[in-house]
């Protein structure tokens, strides 16, 4: 038995701290949660001393087979296997370095992030627990389609997702609209039809499995939430023309109607230029984006977060924190924002009964942190230690 001592702990769900807490793990799961007190005797103590202690992070959007580099199309297509598999394993290292003790992975080629998921389960120090959605769905030339998941037309579609539901995917990943950093000359158009689109919701979930939906554009995200999708990725409200954004009331509504989630990827690390062509208008969009995030949070639209790492070089593998912080920025409170990558990241990933809070019966999955991320969301930059399944990593 563990006793993990720390200055504070946020559970992942309540409104503050617990000051002085005193957390118990055995066999590689939580058992107790005390304010004070003394350990049990026999237990090994660990006394992380100013440190707040929190939830490990959930990352609600990875690509661990993408290297973060300015050519991320080049690169993924001139590895073979094994070394794509190996740069995998590295992503994954760094991810778990950062707090994040689970990830989703949403787009790999080959399936190679099933592999990993093995590998993972096995060592908790080779990485974050991995939810994989295999290559994405998407059209011949589409977004990522070099991730080899094209598929067009209603039975094509339905054959993909039974593939995937075969191969034991944790989840289905459509490429509703397209998107950086695949070349095109509209990379935000809706590529997929009504139909397709209904056909890969319902035959995911005649094999339970939920399935969610790249999407940036206003149109692309009324699409998925008219399909049916579980959750919605970026759900930026682009408008069409990408001249700016439009947080369309009706659709948000209905996402509440309908309890779909938006899985927002903000934040990138400062200093690093985007490639030629993406990211055209994002820093003059961040106002409004500010005003429509107020707008889904008050209509009751349930948020979570993730990095989109991998993705491009302001996206490497570990900067997690960054996407924290970055929702503070865009108006959350720093309370929102870390149930936005805890209890609520858990809720949209399906592990929810164990993942994402610190309580007696959950996976001693936890975070160190120096500072209070609760006053200084900078905080989660600072990390200490991590565990996963009760085994100190950092």
């Amino acid at each position: 038995m563990l006793a993990v001592r720390a200055r504070s702990l946020f559970d992942g769900a309540g409104p503050g701290p617990v000051e002085r807490p005193l957390v118990l793990v055995e066999g590689g799961r939580i058992v107790d949660v005390r304010a004070g007190g003394e350990p049990p005797a026999g237990a090994e103590p660990v006394d992380l001393g100013e440190a707040a202690l929190l939830p490990g992070f959930v990352d609600t959007h990875v690509h661990l087979a993408l290297d973060a580099s300015d050519d991320v199309v080049g690169s993924l297509r001139r590895a073979a296997d094994e070394e794509l598999l190996m740069r995998m394993r590295a992503a994954a290292r760094a991810t778990l370095a950062a707090g994040v003790t689970t990830v989703r992975d949403l787009g790999d080629r080959g399936y190679l992030a099933l592999r990993l998921r093995e590998e993972t389960a096995k060592d908790p120090a080779a990485g974050p627990r991995v939810l994989a959605s295999g290559p994405p769905l998407t059209t011949p030339r589409g977004h990522h389609w070099f991730l080899g998941g094209e598929a067009e037309g209603i039975e094509a579609v339905r054959a993909a997702v039974r593939e995937r539901a075969e191969r034991g995917v944790d989840v289905v990943m459509v490429m509703v609209t397209g998107g950086d950093p695949t070349p095109g000359p509209d990379p935000y158009r809706t590529q997929y039809g009504h139909a397709e689109l209904r056909a890969a919701v319902r035959e995911a979930h005649r094999h339970e499995l939920p399935i969610t939906a790249h999407a940036h554009t206003v149109s692309g995200i009324a699409h998925a939430v008219a399909a049916g999708f579980d959750s919605i990725e970026h759900c930026s409200f682009v408008t069409d023309d990408e001249a700016g954004v439009h947080y369309d009331r009706r659709v948000i509504d209905e996402m509440v109607r309908a309890g779909i989630v938006a899985s927002l990827t903000p934040g990138s690390l400062p200093g690093v230029p985007p490639p030629p062509g993406t990211a055209r208008r994002i820093p003059e969009m961040i106002p409004e984006m500010i005003a429509g995030l107020a707008a889904m949070r008050q209509a009751g639209v349930v948020m979570a977060c993730g990095s989109d790492s991998g993705t491009l070089p302001a996206k490497a593998h570990g900067s997690h924190p960054r996407c924290v912080t970055a929702m503070v920025d865009l108006g959350f409170s720093p309370l929102e924002a870390l149930r936005a990558v805890t209890s609520t990241a858990a809720r949209v990933c399906g592990v929810a009964c164990h993942k994402g809070s610190i309580a007696p019966g959950y996976d001693a999955d936890l975070v160190a942190v120096s500072g209070d991320p609760l006053t200084d969301i900078t905080a989660v930059h600072a990390v200490r230690a991590v565990f996963r399944g009760g085994v100190r990593i950092v």
